[in-house]
C-alpha cells in the first residue's frame, strides 16, 4: 500500500473530535490479523478527556499525489467561483458496495500552512508550509485535480 493515512475520531453526531493520524506512513501502525491497529486515549485535539460514549473512526488512504507549485498568481478571477468545497471521485473500495464513492474536499490553513481536508475537517494532504496565511481558495480543475490559491497578505500563490 502506497501513500499516507489520515484518521479521525468522531462523536455520535459525526463531529470530528480528534485527528488521530495526519499523513501517517504505514509503518506508524501496528499490523493486525485483518487490518491496521492504532490506539486512542479518549482525548480530543486539545488533550482534554472526552465524555464516555460511542465514538467511531473514519479515515482515508491518500495515494501518491503530486502538488505542483504554479508560483505567484492573481486571486481567482471570480472569487465567488472558488468554492469552499469540491466533490472528487474516489477509487472504489472493493470491500464496500458503494458504486461511485465521492468525497467533498475543502482547503484549510493554520499557522503551519495550507492543506486539503474533508468536508468534516479531517486534514488529508499538506499543500504548502507557508506560515501566516490570510485566505485560501479551492476549485475543481478536472476529474483528478484541484486548483488552490493562498494569500499570505502580500502575494497570492497557486498550486495544483
Amino acid at each position: 500500500m502506497e501513500g499516507t493515512i489520515s484518521l479521525g475520531i468522531y462523536d455520535k453526531s459525526g463531529k470530528l473530535v480528534r485527528v488521530l493520524h495526519q499523513e501517517a506512513q504505514l509503518n506508524e501502525f501496528a499490523i493486525g490479523a485483518d487490518g491496521l491497529v492504532t490506539q486512542w486515549n479518549g482525548r480530543n485535539d486539545e488533550e482534554q478527556d472526552l465524555p464516555a460514549g460511542r465514538y467511531h473512526s473514519r479515515g482515508y488512504v491518500m495515494g501518491p499525489l503530486k502538488v505542483e507549485d504554479l508560483g505567484e498568481s492573481s486571486a481567482p478571477s471570480m472569487e465567488s467561483k472558488a468554492n469552499a468545497k469540491v466533490k472528487m471521485k474516489l477509487v472504489r473500495n472493493p470491500l464496500r458496495k458503494e458504486k461511485r464513492p465521492f468525497v467533498e474536499l475543502g482547503i484549510g490553513f493554520d499557522s503551519d500552512g495550507s492543506y486539503l481536508k474533508t468536508s468534516d475537517d479531517l486534514p488529508l494532504l499538506t499543500i504548502s508550509e507557508t506560515p501566516n496565511l490570510s485566505r485560501v481558495w479551492i476549485t475543481k480543475k478536472n476529474e483528478n485535480a484541484v486548483d488552490v490559491w493562498q494569500d499570505d497578505g502580500n502575494k497570492v500563490y497557486q498550486f495544483r
